[in-house]
């Protein structure tokens, strides 16, 4: 799907928040024109060297630009504007991550979020757990914010179920 908004959108710069492993890095790389760059960022070392071998093993080492450390160290050195953002990491900072997405986009960016319906869990206004609470106030923001606007799309899938919203910047 993320390849598919890419092409979609002639996105040439993408940000992508929370590496993982590399496979949905790898995909929206290989989605790119020639000269189109992900810039992705991994707080875990250890993920970040295996997605690094994945990425050299797809050789596309040229269109992505890997930054290890915590998304909000690295966010404030890049430079705006990036054309599709997809926020992936750590639930409880997609607030901070949203200001971050806002203030790297233009109009026309489009802004995914990933695991927002959490098997139901967000529904529940008295849940404690901090990747709900996160994903609660990330939502309340997009849903708040006039230059945003959003959707969210529920999966279903060998993990249960999940979801993801999906927002653009208004012109």
């Amino acid at each position: 799907m993320l390849a598919l908004l890419v092409k979609m959108t002639k996105a040439r710069r993408v940000l992508e928040i929370g590496t993982l492993g590399g496979y949905s890095t790898i995909w929206m790389a290989r989605a790119l024109s020639e000269d189109g760059q992900v810039t992705t960022i991994e707080a875990n070392p250890h993920h970040a060297e295996i997605a690094r071998l994945n990425i050299e093993q797809a050789a596309l080492g040229h269109r992505i630009d890997l930054r290890v450390g915590t998304a909000l160290e690295i966010l404030p050195s890049l430079t705006r504007p990036f054309d599709l953002i997809f926020i992936d990491a750590d639930k409880p900072d997609n607030p901070a991550y949203l200001d971050w997405a806002m203030k790297l986009a233009q109009p026309g960016t489009i802004i995914i979020g990933d695991n927002v319906v959490r098997g139901g869990a967000v529904v529940d206004e008295g849940s404690s757990d901090p990747n709900v609470k996160g994903v609660r106030a990330f939502l309340k923001m997009i849903s708040e914010d006039p230059r945003l606007e959003a959707t969210a799309i529920q999966t279903v899938g060998e993990k249960g179920w999940d979801g993801f919203v999906m927002a653009v910047v208004k012109e």
